[in-house]
């Protein structure tokens, strides 16, 4: 513990090097010199390094001793010329307003974004700020929400709950086997998917839940709409939840009802694509835009199904498990009712998108088809002028017109392969036209 007097004399020190870096830097302002933005950054460096230097070998009580008798500009020029690894435990060692003050860096900032702790006030869920262990010590969560947690992360879980959450990278390498387990000291584990829909992605995401002596542990390596939502409701809503089963029991929920949403925006897509497809006529490049439209909600609806699948696993564990209370088991009815309800509608999707996929290429082959016909009847028509050009190419041709001059024999074989290719052309639309004319009317749609 350090003396007045000898607190008095660092302080003095400081405020010193605190002085003489403003000094300077006031000086260099004024001045008109050459390279003056050159021999500003030296001197600022300088100056800092000393600062730096001298701060290094102070231990943290006195550090924030100085910040508090210091005012507001020159402490935050000291604060941020403190180590990172050293403003945690400086933080602890001031007053509460100060404290608020001091912001450590991005990492500690976004830490409230990666860790969510959620306690019960008051019969509402209540989302508590976090920043560091002791803050997470001091609290009783029944929730504690992780989106891709760092290392320190897990190792406060592991120090404060005497628990050991997986790393999210992880997630998917487990075994089908290995989703839903329970350990021995009491522990559920539940692996479970949760859908992802955006209009520019569309995957899903695995979540780790973990149960342990009544709180809820959830880790996953990214955001989800599904707990953004069910964090909107139970801090709004009286007595939503009560205990961390019920905050489960509601996202498992949740998850049904966005699967439920996405089914729906399945169904306004394919009523667009349908009204593409039931046209007269369709292009190959229509077609083939049809198409990819058709097996990107084929590929989301497999999703949807999958998901749901996986969450009536889910909640039939929990059933099996006997963890639940008789108003869970009655809810986690209520929600493998509404799942039996979206198998019949992801069935009816997988088959109205093969009947538009059927349909799609159905076209394609229509207009292969034609093309194919065309050259049929390209091929029709030149067929008896190249018998006639061989036999015009031939010696005998000469023979047989050597009284008749040149020009006039072969002008009028010319005209002769002209008449017969559209003589043979004609012929082959009048058979056509005939064949159109006796087809019978098999709907509204035809007449």
């Amino acid at each position: 513990m350090n003396s007045p007097e000898a607190f008095k004399e660092h302080l003095a020190t400081v405020e010193s090097l605190l002085a003489r870096h403003k000094l300077v830097e006031d000086l260099l302002h004024r001045q008109d010199m050459p390279r003056h933005h050159l021999v500003e950054t030296l001197v600022h460096k300088q100056n800092k390094v000393e600062l730096q230097q001298l701060l290094d070998q102070f231990d943290s009580p006195l550090i924030a001793h100085l910040l508090e008798a210091l005012p507001t500009d020159d402490r935050q020029i000291v604060w941020h010329l403190v180590r990172d690894d050293r403003k945690e435990s400086i933080r602890k060692e001031v007053t509460e307003s100060l404290r608020a003050e001091l912001v450590i860096d991005n990492k500690h900032k976004n830490r409230a974004k990666m860790i969510r702790v959620f306690d019960l006030h008051e019969g509402r869920l209540r989302h508590v700020h976090v920043e560091t262990k002791e803050d997470l010590a001091r609290i009783t969560p029944i929730w504690i929400d992780l989106v891709m947690p760092d290392e320190e992360q897990l190792a406060w879980a592991k120090e404060i709950f005497d628990i050991d959450l997986p790393n999210p990278k992880s997630l998917t390498d487990l075994e089908t086997s290995a989703r839903f387990y329970v350990e021995e000291n009491g522990e559920v584990h539940l692996h479970s998917d949760f859908l992802l829909d955006r209009k520019d992605e569309s995957r899903n995401v695995a979540v780790a839940f973990i149960l342990n002596k009544e709180i809820l542990f959830s880790v996953r390596n990214k955001e989800l709409p599904v707990f953004r939502l069910q964090r909107l409701r139970a801090r709004a809503e009286f007595g939503y939840v009560t205990d961390a089963k019920d905050v489960l029991l509601d996202l498992y929920a949740a998850e049904v009802e966005y699967s439920a949403n996405a089914l729906e925006d399945v169904y306004t897509e394919l009523e667009a694509v349908g009204r593409q497809v039931f046209r007269s006529q369709m292009t190959d490049d229509e077609a083939a835009n049809i198409l990819a439209a058709i097996a990107e909600e084929e590929d989301l609806n497999g999703r949807i199904r999958r998901n749901v699948l996986d969450t009536r696993r889910a909640l039939s564990f929990l059933m099996r498990g006997k963890f639940l209370s008789e108003s869970q088991h009655n809810e986690v009815r209520e929600i493998l009712r509404d799942i039996d309800s979206l198998d019949g509608h992801t069935a009816f999707l997988f088959n109205k998108i093969n009947f538009q996929m059927d349909a799609t290429v159905g076209f394609i082959n229509v207009n292969q088809n034609k093309d194919i016909k065309r050259l049929t009847v390209i091929s029709v028509v030149f067929m008896p002028l190249n018998v006639l050009a061989g036999i015009g190419g031939m010696s005998e041709f000469s023979m047989m017109t050597h009284g008749v001059p040149w020009q006039l024999a072969y002008g009028g074989f010319s005209v002769a392969l002209v008449s017969i290719g559209w003589i043979t052309y004609v012929g082959l639309k009048f058979f056509e036209n005939r064949k159109l004319k006796s087809k019978p009317v098999t709907s509204k749609r035809d007449a």
